[in-house]
């Protein structure tokens, strides 16, 4: 079972830290197969070959990293994966040109605007298209742990939000966006999306925004609800355990075991608790529906998990990741520290530096750099391609 990784990158100024349409000047210098626009010209998203394993995944996102950050580089410029970006103004006001862009924008005004949020989109291979309908109810228990591994968003417009992940509560204002419910069929599941498009809540079908969601063109299953993460081990870390849910579901499903209870309304309340607390809170158990420690539900999953991470040799890998994840704290926490150590900036550094693949954090080029305050910031698959597609 395959799995491949959608990346999307803040592009910031290096000196101040904040956000600059310059998508179009960076992918001048990438392949554009691999890498594509997003709504923001202050956002570009990388695309990953398919991989059967988590070792191949790291090397290629390790070397597309490397390529956008050369890209980057080359124009002055940054690239951040994190959720938001600490000195992000209130709107960028820079729309990728396109029809479908435009529309957006016009249509969804203030929500479009603020679409300054960047996130990781895992797909893992599917047979077809019921049984990822029904491998979507059966997984969206556990996904909010999932957002908590990934949560790398606490700052917004210059200002500590309360918050691990402040992205999830922007991307929940879009009409299709958090969890997805039960449906009996690939059949039902399309036709309220197609409601939904002849409504015109949303123009078409990959304005599903929902946590986890078949694929609207290539046959796999998509989890949605996560941060983009600073380090790619982060996104490893959450494909290898996304691939096993997805693994145990089918496996269940084909046993005639009941996948779900079909009650998904807890969902939510479970999502915004993972967004606010990350790993350094209380989230909600999937297993009792009660709050537990954070690290108590991530080993608990991983527990759940471990005959289907070692179906596919992920065991040892997983296990060290994890650990590792909950030794050193959430993104979110780690930028938290840095900003009471430091200040935004130097927040912004470390983002930096993990988006390298810098292990420890060393300012990204010795330049004289103007100090940028809270003030200023509002100034200023089977039969699935080698390379996914947005």
């Amino acid at each position: 079972m395959r799995i491949g990784v959608e990346e999307e990158f803040h592009i910031l100024q290096l000196e101040s830290g904040l956000l600059v349409p310059r998508a179009d000047a960076v992918l001048r210098r990438l392949r554009r197969h691999t890498f594509t626009t997003e709504l923001h010209q202050s956002t570009v998203e990388s695309n990953s070959r398919v991989h059967a394993t988590l070792a191949g995944l790291y090397a290629d996102l390790a070397r597309t990293r490397r390529r956008l950050d050369a890209a980057a580089s080359s124009l002055g410029l940054a690239v951040v994966a994190a959720g938001t970006a600490p000195l992000a103004p209130a709107a960028s006001g820079h729309p990728t040109a396109g029809a479908r862009y435009r529309h957006m924008v016009e249509e969804y005004r203030q929500v479009a605007d603020e679409q300054l949020i960047c996130g990781a989109q895992i797909h893992v291979d599917i047979p077809d298209r019921d049984t990822a309908v029904g491998v979507m109810c059966a997984v969206s228990p556990w996904l909010p742990v999932l957002l908590a591994l990934s949560a790398s968003s606490p700052f917004w417009q210059g200002a500590d939000t309360g918050y691990a992940s402040w992205r999830t509560l922007l991307w929940q204002r879009w009409p299709t966006a958090g969890p997805v419910g039960c449906f009996p069929s690939a059949a039902d599941y399309d036709a309220v999306v197609s409601d939904l498009v002849r409504t015109g809540v949303i123009s078409d079908p990959g304005m599903i925004y929902y946590d986890v969601r078949p694929s609207a063109h290539l046959r796999t299953l998509e989890l949605r609800i996560c941060d983009a993460c600073p380090r790619a081990e982060t996104v490893v870390l959450v494909a290898g355990l996304f691939r096993a849910l997805v693994t145990e579901a089918i496996e269940l499903r084909a046993s005639g075991a009941a996948v779900c209870d079909g009650r998904h309304e807890w969902l939510r309340g479970a999502s915004w608790r993972a967004a606010r607390s990350g790993l350094e809170g209380a989230l909600v158990d999937p297993r009792t529906h009660q709050e537990a420690p954070a690290a108590e539900v991530v080993r608990g999953l991983l527990a759940r998990l471990r005959p289907a991470l070692e179906a596919h040799s992920d065991w040892q890998t997983v296990l060290d990741l994890t650990e590792a994840a909950l030794a050193d704290g959430s993104a979110a926490e780690r930028m938290r520290r840095k900003a009471r150590e430091e200040d935004l900036l130097a927040c912004t550094d470390l983002l930096i530096a993990e988006t390298r693949g810098e292990r420890r954090h060393r300012r990204p080029a010795p330049v004289t750099r103007r100090r940028v305050t809270r003030s200023a910031t509002g100034a200023a698959g089977s039969g699935a391609p080698e390379v996914l597609g947005s």
